[in-house]
């Protein structure tokens, strides 16, 4: 992993990326009140088709070292994603703004499916495998995932951004 030191200039210390992933393994939960500016909003950033950005809201997982999500093949994100992977991930926390450079990847591996759906469940998402076992079902979604069933994804990160929102302060960019 390469460090860069983006505050350099006001003599502050690079973040360590342990303390970054340590808070995003805390879980970040979306309920109003619960952090970032009043809660957890991950943003999710693909490539449209004329090379201009899509940006979306999505409900995020943090497991394994990687964010995880789910949407629909045919939605925009979905579209955008299968014709090219590249795309950014961007979190509020209370303790630092987050973004994350890489590849989404649908995911097909039934295990890693089945795994997802239990965690989502646990979450309160009243989601299972489809028949497939390569996707996800629910009675309901975010309006913006389309209409199920859902790919799971998972984000590879080439390189982050943090810049810390609490004393002592710093900016840090990482890259994998």
């Amino acid at each position: 992993m390469d460090i860069k030191n983006l505050a350099h200039l006001y003599e502050l210390a690079p973040l360590d990326w342990s303390s970054v992933t340590d808070r995003l393994d805390a879980g970040c939960d979306q309920a109003p009140g619960s952090g970032g500016p009043d809660r957890h909003t991950t943003w999710l950033t693909t490539i449209n088709p004329d090379g201009s950005p899509h940006v979306t809201a999505i409900g995020s997982l943090w497991i394994d070292g990687s964010f995880w999500f789910e949407t629909g093949r045919t939605t925009s994100k979905g579209r955008n994603l299968a014709r090219d992977p590249r795309c950014t991930v961007a979190i509020a926390t209370h303790e630092f703004d987050l973004v994350v450079e890489g590849t989404a990847e649908p995911v097909t591996d039934r295990g890693t499916v089945a795994r997802l759906a239990a965690v989502r469940a646990e979450g309160g998402w009243p989601c299972e495998v489809d028949t497939t076992g390569t996707a996800l079902t629910a009675p309901f979604s975010a309006p913006s995932a389309g209409k199920p069933p859902w790919s799971v994804y998972r984000i590879t990160a080439r390189s982050a951004y943090a810049t810390a929102t609490v004393e002592p302060g710093g900016a840090t960019r990482w890259t994998f």
